[in-house]
């Protein structure tokens, strides 16, 4: 379920709780247990709620709401309006004018990237619902509902700036900038024919869309393991360092092995 974009300082809509069971209710969890719940689906919700940016790093991380930070002084961001003009738009949320740190603060500022199917090409789409092209004549737009080569584009990772990429159309142009006396004043055009300073831009994006914070989210659930169920796997009380052997395990990945250790050592012990 796509969730709405929300910007830094926007308030969080409060999140709907159950009724609880009348008391007469048998199958009512208890207050403990209904504590637990309520801190796990927090902890959750946290999760898939995580509206932080961070900078795209390859080209696996191109998907979902991304800002492309323009090389601009003061730094600015690719928008467009709803007529489907594109122009730079400056940034206000940025820690000490790092654009590594740049968020967005208008939503005329955020595309949403996606691969198109079975090529290595990609689709931004704009806040209107409408998809950045460029022409022939080199002027880039935001004014299609639909993709055609126009609206596709190849991204290129800058080597040696991690985080940066350069727009390539299909006619084998790049989305550049010329600085003017301001940032409102600053030209985009899609026709430069060479990569360089001004066709850089970086790439920042919602940190719960990153496939590598996805994986080291799911490996850190997958370590958490509870006392208890160390014990019911085990099938007998556990003492601290049984714990601490079958926790480390779990985290290097020699769980199953372990397990097995700690249950034939409990039948010696038994017999002892």
């Amino acid at each position: 379920m796509v969730k709405p974009l929300l910007f830094k300082g926007d308030k969080k809509p409060k999140k709907r709780k159950r009724a609880a069971k009348d008391d007469d209710d048998p199958d009512a969890p208890t207050s403990k247990a209904l504590t637990t719940t309520a801190m796990t689906t927090t902890n959750e919700d946290n999760d898939d709620d995580d509206d932080s940016w961070v900078n795209a790093e390859a080209l696996a991380d191109l998907t979902g709401p991304i800002i492309f930070v323009l090389p601009t002084e003061p730094a600015s961001c690719l928008a467009c309006d709803a007529n489907g003009k594109v122009f730079a738009l400056e940034v206000e949320n940025m820690a000490e004018g790092n654009p590594a740190t740049a968020e967005p603060h208008d939503v005329r500022q955020v595309w949403v990237a996606n691969r198109v199917a079975g090529t290595e090409t990609f689709t931004f789409k704009g806040h209107h619902g409408r998809y950045l092209g460029c022409d022939k004549f080199g002027i880039p737009n935001a004014t299609k509902e639909a993709i055609s080569p126009e609206e596709s584009w190849t991204s290129v990772p800058i080597p040696d700036n991690i985080g940066t990429f350069a727009l390539q159309s299909q006619r084998e142009k790049f989305i550049s900038i010329e600085e003017g006396k301001d940032v409102a004043a600053t030209s985009i055009r899609g026709d430069a024919e060479d990569i360089g300073f001004k066709t850089t831009l970086r790439v920042r994006m919602q940190a719960r869309f990153k496939p590598k914070l996805k994986v080291a989210k799911a490996d850190k659930a997958r370590e958490k393991i509870s006392r208890k169920e160390l014990e019911e796997a085990v099938g007998r009380r556990l003492d601290d360092e049984d714990v601490k052997l079958l926790k480390r395990a779990r985290r290097e990945g020699n769980y199953h092995e372990a397990l097995l250790d700690v249950k034939v050592k409990g039948k010696h012990d038994k017999f002892a």
